[in-house]
């Protein structure tokens, strides 16, 4: 289990931010109203693109977990069943901090709040059948929030939202931005 996320983590570093996660760095600075970014993507590319209030609803790569202390912490390099808490000092317990089949998302409660308070729900590049995401353009819509499909194809939620643009994320989440920023 650890040399896999071991792998990913090294990996993760080698990769660079793309032209919609620099987008949507941009939308946070400059729209006029509150901008947070949830991603099931457990990589730091956002932060990397500039993004600074969002969440990591599956967790970190860059993260360790202590299943014996809870703490987390920021993690760069290899971690083994011998590596050590760095909070409590404990061996067997560290693991990567992720969500695992059968564990809850992080911050759920912080993301239906957002959902319920949304003017605006744009969901980019998902399959829309990894719940509980999946259900998030129903609670924003529900919530009266005018809901966007922004993906490579129709999701499997598409009926569900208002408004759909297909498409490479890297071009149409960009030109989503602009259209957004000059209205």
């Amino acid at each position: 289990m650890h040399d896999f996320y071991n792998m990913r983590r090294r990996r993760i570093a080698e990769l660079e931010p793309n032209d919609a996660h620099r987008a949507l760095a941009r939308l946070e600075r400059e729209f006029s109203g509150e901008v947070l970014l949830v991603t099931q993507n457990i990589d730091d590319l956002h932060e990397r693109a500039g993004s600074k209030n969002l969440i990591h609803m599956h967790g970190e790569h860059r993260s360790a977990l202590c299943t014996h202390c809870g703490d987390r912490s920021p993690w760069e390099g290899d971690m083994s069943l011998e590596t050590p808490c760095p909070a409590c000092a404990t061996v067997g317990h560290l693991r990567p901090d992720v969500v695992w089949f059968g564990e809850m998302p992080y911050q759920m409660e912080r993301i239906y709040d957002a959902l319920r308070a949304a003017g605006l729900f744009i969901s980019i590049g998902t399959s829309g059948n990894v719940y509980p995401a999946a259900q998030f353009v129903q609670e924003a819509g529900r919530a009266g929030a005018h809901t966007i499909e922004l993906n490579l194809e129709p999701s499997d939620t598409f009926d569900d939202f208002d408004e759909a643009v297909h498409g490479p994320a890297s071009r149409v989440v960009p030109s989503y931005v602009d259209m957004l920023l000059k209205s």
